[in-house]
């Protein structure tokens, strides 16, 4: 995977092999600039793939048109919302677009969708404010929500716990577990919460400057693939605790 710059090819990482499973959460760690959005944009189409396959419920990516697509993948991004004049239930009743009418009107079942995302992100009682009105916490609650009411089965989120404090990172990250074992989606996110994601992922992506380890966060602790991906001048990654530490 990579991208074209100035008729040059920028290859970012090269052999990348994995399956995603239903029900499962899975964290995208590594360090700055080693390629995670990248990744997540090839995976979701944003961007071609430089080369080999996807496959999304056993078919190839490139062979879903965009409103197919849009029903088995919905995807939260790190660029600023179109309008912020939105209220909350107008940005999360988007998600439905898929699935309505060329007028966009929303069946009694798109509405029924829409409020039960609200509820499951516990944002109904922001539904009348204006997008420009919400703290960065609860933006992306109504985001998130927004992905949920779009109703695929997979759903990819970059960085999506940016901006937060430590108590809203939590939230955010516990509210994707609970998703994903309660509705038996496959979720997908990249983080730089490395400690968070150990805790709470069914499986983890590590992405490094040899290449990326995929596994069960204990597995991935055991083979160490946590240690190399920071210079140890500054941190170190403690393998009893599961964290990183400061080095002192």
């Amino acid at each position: 995977m990579g991208y074209h710059s100035n008729k040059a090819l920028n290859v970012v990482a090269a052999d990348i092999n994995l399956k995603l499973y239903q029900g499962e959460l899975i964290g995208l760690v590594g360090a700055n600039g080693i390629g995670k959005s990248t990744l997540l944009r090839t995976l979701s189409r944003v961007q071609p793939a430089l080369h080999g396959s996807i496959l999304l419920s056993g078919k190839e990516l490139t062979a879903y048109k965009p409103v197919a697509l849009a029903s088995q993948l919905s995807i939260v991004l790190t660029e600023a919302i179109a309008s912020k004049n939105l209220t909350v239930q107008e940005l999360v009743a988007l998600g439905r677009q898929p699935y309505t009418n060329w007028v966009g009107k929303l069946t009694d079942e798109d509405i029924e969708k829409v409020r039960k995302a609200l509820e499951v992100t516990h944002t109904q009682d922001l539904t009348t404010k204006r997008c420009f009105e919400l703290s960065d916490g609860q933006l992306q609650k109504v985001l998130i929500a927004r992905a949920i009411a779009q109703d695929t089965p997979f759903i990819m989120l970059d960085e999506p716990t940016t901006h937060l404090d430590v108590y809203h990172k939590a939230y955010i990250l516990k509210l994707l577990k609970r998703l994903a074992f309660e509705t038996k989606k496959t979720i997908l996110f990249s983080t730089h919460e490395i400690d968070f994601a150990i805790q709470l992922c069914d499986k983890m992506i590590v992405m490094n400057t040899n290449g990326f380890e995929f596994g069960r966060p204990k597995e991935l602790i055991q083979a160490r693939a946590f240690s190399g991906l920071f210079p140890e001048d500054l941190v170190i990654f403690d393998e009893k605790s599961g964290r990183y530490k400061v080095r002192s």
